[in-house]
């Protein structure tokens, strides 16, 4: 018998391959995209967290609004009570797949310069949020 001895490796080499799926976070809150900002935030303080996910009348993920968001749109000009999550978060996504590399959605979130990414199924149903470690 041949004894072999076995070498840890690189926290690097561990993340090369791994997918979202490995490391996302759960969904967390979900909401519709009709819930006005105000009302949204106060779910967010509630919920004690810094993003929430906004879902469609078909509750198909649409996209992710985060605190720092909805606190520049409610000291903006523009702004009323009657803003809704749908009217600020403008076109669909970006999102991500489980099955992405952490590599593929970091890539993703630099480019588009956000913290966190919706993590959805083939059918566009929310399984989690992605974030970058700061």
């Amino acid at each position: 018998m041949t004894l072999v001895q076995m070498q840890p490796r690189s926290t690097e080499a561990k993340a090369v391959g791994r997918t979202v799926a490995d490391v996302m976070d759960t969904a967390g809150p979900q909401v519709y995209g009709d819930m006005t900002v105000e009302v949204a935030l106060s779910v967010m303080a509630s919920a004690r967290t810094g993003h929430l996910l906004v879902c469609d009348d078909s509750s198909l993920c649409i996209g992710l609004v985060t605190h720092a968001r909805l606190a520049a749109v409610r000291k903006s000009a523009a702004y009323s009570d009657r803003v809704q999550l749908r009217d600020i978060l403008g076109d669909r996504g970006p999102f991500t797949s489980p099955w992405a590399t952490m590599a593929e959605a970091g890539h993703m979130m630099r480019h588009s310069d956000i913290d966190a990414l919706p993590v959805v199924d083939e059918h566009g149903s929310a399984l989690g949020v992605f974030a970058l470690a700061r």
